[in-house]
């Protein structure tokens, strides 16, 4: 299946998981998270109160992923994953960034669910300039359909602009310009 990338709203999308740029705590937020939540329901903050805190007040470690079901939206699952506050890139943001799709692929699979969109992960309030953030979400996952191409991939982004950005950083790709190595 194909690496697809779209401007869309992802709470909109029937795939079988979306992927949630979550927070530590996974109780919602703003920009995709608190859209996912209100597309969901009030179903969605439960089921992420009920996931056991791995620290104080966080459920979901940068770079870890959970699942809970989708509840009201058209996607079967939500996959929560957070991504890294940008600091530069000198913190490990892109090792970070990579492992929060890797992350979100594992429970996929784990799952036996094949379609799965992923937003811009990082690039709001986190931070993570676009360019860069798209660079690592497409070397990332075309490693991982190199090794499973059953599974279908979705890159929903939220507006015309981050949409040709994330579809430079594919065609740079599939030129064999990779700059970005995620192993």
């Amino acid at each position: 299946m194909p690496l697809n990338i779209v401007s869309a709203d992802i709470t909109t999308l029937e795939v079988d998981a979306i992927v949630n740029a979550a927070n530590p705590g996974l109780l919602g937020g703003g920009g995709v998270d608190g859209a996912i939540h209100r597309a969901a329901g009030p179903a969605l903050l439960e089921a992420c109160r009920r996931l056991p805190e791995s620290s104080p007040g966080v459920r979901c470690p940068t770079g870890e992923a959970r699942i809970t079901p989708g509840f009201d939206l058209p996607a079967r699952h939500v996959i929560h994953t957070v991504g890294p506050v940008w600091h530069g890139g000198t913190h490990g943001e892109p090792m970070l960034l990579a492992r929060c799709h890797r992350s979100a692929l594992r429970l996929l699979r784990e799952h036996g669910l094949r379609t799965i969109a992923f937003p811009a992960i990082s690039c709001g309030i986190y931070g993570y300039p676009v360019a860069l953030a798209a660079t690592v979400a497409v070397a990332t996952l075309r490693d991982e359909l190199d090794h499973e191409e059953a599974i279908g991939i979705t890159l929903c982004c939220f507006s015309e602009t981050v949409r040709s950005v994330f579809q430079r950083a594919l065609d740079m790709a599939l030129r064999g310009g990779e700059p970005f190595s995620a192993t």
